[in-house]
């Protein structure tokens, strides 16, 4: 009979293998992916539980993720608007330590930013060792939002020749070999897109003109680009036949239900720490001696009648024998011993 544990770990493997974009094969976009599966076999209320138990443990890998201080994990999270993607960081990372965690939101580069190469912004902003770095929006604008407004690219600081048909099939070489570089150097890459549908994303828009505390959300622009929604697709579709590998794949999840693109999103992030085998470092019978010294040290803090430079001394010399010779410590106390004798022959 299966545990629970491994009853979770087949559910999310099932449910992995339907969002994941398969490295070198393709895709098609409209027919191959469902913006409304919720995976028929959860309900919302067995999800939220769900949902709740898995941010639990994500608090706990995360903080092994710290200790160890190996490996950094980068979350992409790519969507059309309103698709949710800060609604899912705030419900998704509500449990671990926001210390261990770095929220970057890329919006349209500035003069500075355009005075470098498209990769620059997003590099100074990787999480370091021990950390899970989150982007809000990331370098894949390059191929998606450019690619759809030719405009954008003709105020690139880039030479004319290199402005050419080729550019996007570069583009997806560069990226490929930037993630590389990162997973080899143990920054997972992990790669989310939030897949809403336009008739949701109607409905969100129109929950935002009319619900005053939501008016603030609404944004005119948001309007404008509905009406390049097919150029969109058809931008997704090709970034995902590119630059979906082996080592960082592409995992499309579905966003027209907000309780199961929770659900989803945080079971992507809790597969990829899983198959990182984290762990709290183990530490040298050097430093257990120096444990157990510090130990009985502040057990007998308090009116103990042993002498607590002694116990210091020693403390220090299991941490560090190196340093410290056991002579030292032998000499320390034979001062001490003699101050008590004059003291008492007086």
């Amino acid at each position: 009979m299966a545990t629970r544990t491994e009853d979770r770990a087949d559910r999310i493997e099932e449910l992995l293998d339907i969002l994941r974009v398969p490295p070198g094969k393709k895709i098609d976009l409209r027919k191959d992916y469902d913006p409304g599966f919720t995976g028929k076999w959860m309900k919302k209320e067995e999800a939220e539980k769900t949902l709740a138990e898995g941010i639990q443990i994500l608090a706990g890998m995360q903080d092994k993720l710290w200790a160890q201080n190996q490996y950094a994990v980068l979350m992409i999270l790519q969507a059309l608007d309103a698709a949710g993607k800060d609604g899912t960081i705030k419900h998704v990372m509500s449990g671990v330590n926001p210390q261990g965690v770095d929220v970057h939101s890329f919006k349209g580069p500035s003069s500075e930013e355009l005075d470098h190469d498209y990769l620059w912004r997003n590099f100074k902003a990787l999480p370091s060792r021990g950390r899970i770095g989150i982007f809000n929006r990331s370098y894949y604008e390059e191929v998606l939002v450019v690619r759809v407004h030719p405009e954008f690219l003709a105020s690139q600081q880039l030479p004319p020749a290199l402005k050419d048909e080729r550019i996007w099939r570069r583009r997806f070489e560069e990226i490929n070999n930037f993630e590389k570089y990162l997973v080899d150097n143990g920054i997972i890459v992990v790669k989310i897109f939030l897949y809403v549908s336009k008739e949701a994303q109607k409905e969100r828009f129109l929950e935002r003109a009319m619900m005053p505390e939501k008016n603030w959300k609404f944004s005119a622009a948001d309007m404008k680009e509905r009406a390049f929604w097919d150029d969109y697709i058809d931008a997704y579709e090709d970034m995902f036949n590119h630059t979906s590998t082996e080592w960082a794949p592409w995992h499309i999840v579905p966003a027209d239900h907000k309780w199961f693109t929770r659900l989803a999103v945080a079971a992507v992030l809790y597969n990829t720490m899983e198959n990182l085998n984290l762990a709290y470092p183990t530490i040298s019978e050097q430093q257990k001696q120096a444990l157990l010294v510090a130990k009985k040290e502040l057990e007998n803090e308090d009116g103990g009648s042993k002498d607590k430079s002694v116990v210091k001394a020693k403390a220090k010399e299991a941490a560090y024998p190196e340093i410290l010779d056991a002579s030292e410590v032998t000499r320390d106390e034979t001062k001490k011993r003699d101050r008590k004798k004059g003291k008492k022959n007086r």
